[in-house]
């Protein structure tokens, strides 16, 4: 209701997503990579006592119930130290670290990934840690991307010296399924989208499926359409509300005024994210944001 936030909220537009009874399961792995990167490259504007982003980075097991399971990403692999780029990452001082392979913690889990369990790895886009390491499944174990991808990102590394992709990623593979789409219906019945989501890379793509059928429930895969909730929230849909409760601040009250969060927005806006996309972090920054 428009009295418990700080501005009246608007309607939000319809999603239009189609009706189906279609559903899949989806399971988020905990592909054991951590990250510990900076803010600044990242994000702007800064903040006092949020200096970094600290978290995880996962790959999703779709399982349809007629067809073979498919992976939306497929995190960073172990090995990322083989990447060409891993030198200026260490200058950098992020801190990375992978104990498992996706491949590894689905055959932990019973998933015959030698055997082809496997139909479909979907990469959201090129960046290293959403791509892992392919070569840890078989041949047989199709890469599908978005629009533009081949063109902007192949060949691999070490054909292509700055190629951020490894060439060891296709080896043996007939080649890539490549999607030219806004929205696309993957098993062609409604139960998981894929969604043409240009900006923050060529060919950047999120994932949509649909959980439950009566009522509609849905899990969004959104690769790196996002990497903080400051990137929308707070937004003119859903402003900040008039007091946050429970208090994000429980040792000095119960609940929280949302006017202090205001206060600390560089826009003193109650409608508008808390972040924005730095100038060189997106394609288009202008999309993405």
């Amino acid at each position: 209701m428009a009295e418990d936030h700080l501005c009246p909220p608007k309607q939000p537009p319809p999603l239009n997503i189609p009706h189906s009874n279609n559903t899949v399961k989806v399971s988020c792995i905990d592909s054991t990579t951590r990250l510990k990167l900076p803010m600044q490259p990242f994000l702007q504007p800064d903040y006092t006592g949020h200096p970094g982003l600290l978290g995880p980075a996962f790959s999703f097991l779709i399982e349809h119930p007629s067809r073979k399971p498919i992976l939306f990403d497929l995190a960073v692999r172990k090995d990322w130290h083989v990447l060409p780029s891993a030198p200026k990452w260490k200058e950098l001082g992020w801190t990375i670290k992978v104990d498992k392979g996706i491949a590894t913690i689905l055959k932990e889990n019973d998933v015959d990934v030698d055997g082809g369990a496997i139909e479909s790895i979907i990469w959201s886009h090129h960046h290293w840690d959403h791509v892992g390491d392919p070569s840890t499944f078989p041949p047989t174990t199709e890469i599908v991307v978005g629009p533009g991808f081949k063109g902007a990102h192949l060949p691999g590394y070490p054909t292509r010296k700055v190629a951020t992709l490894m060439d060891s990623d296709f080896e043996g593979r007939e080649g890539l399924k490549i999607g030219r789409f806004n929205a696309l219906d993957f098993f062609g019945d409604g139960s998981f989208y894929l969604l043409d989501t240009p900006g923050h890379s060529i060919g950047h793509i999120c994932g949509l499926a649909r959980t439950s059928a009566k009522p509609d429930t849905f899990v969004f895969m959104g690769g790196d359409a996002s990497h903080h909730g400051g990137e929308f929230r707070p937004t003119e849909y859903l402003p900040l509300p008039r007091a946050l409760d429970p208090s994000p601040l429980k040792s000095r009250a119960p609940v929280c005024p949302g006017h202090l969060l205001q206060d600390v927005h560089p826009s003193k806006a109650a409608d508008r994210p808390f972040y924005v996309l730095t100038e060189n972090f997106a394609h288009n920054r202008e999309v993405a944001n």
